[in-house]
């Protein structure tokens, strides 16, 4: 597999990481932060709305940059929003954080599957495609 491809691969696994793993968190956030577990549960609802938000908004702002360097533009917001995210001192900040990463994953998951065919030969696109929607 080409090295782009592997990258687009493991992007994909974190994304879904981020994504679903805090709703099995959610009663130990709310237990370290001291917060309702109403208030932990509203961490994944924010991720969802930054989805929401991200990938029209970012779609149309960012139209004519190249889609190579908007991709890896994101990837690095995600990171930060990760980053962010584990050293939040509290609430607040974690909700920043988890918006962030929504915001980047929301563009970042559609072109991802854009990419992948095109980055590929034309007899393996159905293959990689195949592949990238599994993980």
């Amino acid at each position: 597999m080409p090295l782009a491809l592997l990258a687009l691969t493991i992007g994909a696994f974190a994304i879904g990481t981020t994504e679903f793993v805090i709703v099995g968190l959610v009663p130990t956030i709310a237990e370290q932060l001291a917060i309702s577990l109403p208030s932990a549960g509203l961490l994944v609802s924010i991720y969802a709305l930054g989805v929401a938000i991200g990938a029209p908004v970012l779609t149309a702002l960012t139209g004519r940059m190249p889609r190579k360097q908007l991709l890896l533009a994101l990837m690095a917001l995600f990171t930060a929003g990760n980053l962010l995210a584990w050293q939040a001192p509290g609430y607040e900040t974690l909700v920043l954080a988890r918006l962030l990463t929504g915001l980047a994953q929301g563009y970042s998951f559609r072109s991802d599957r854009q990419l992948r065919p095109a980055w590929s030969r034309k007899r393996k696109r159905l293959r990689r495609l195949r592949l990238c929607l599994a993980v």
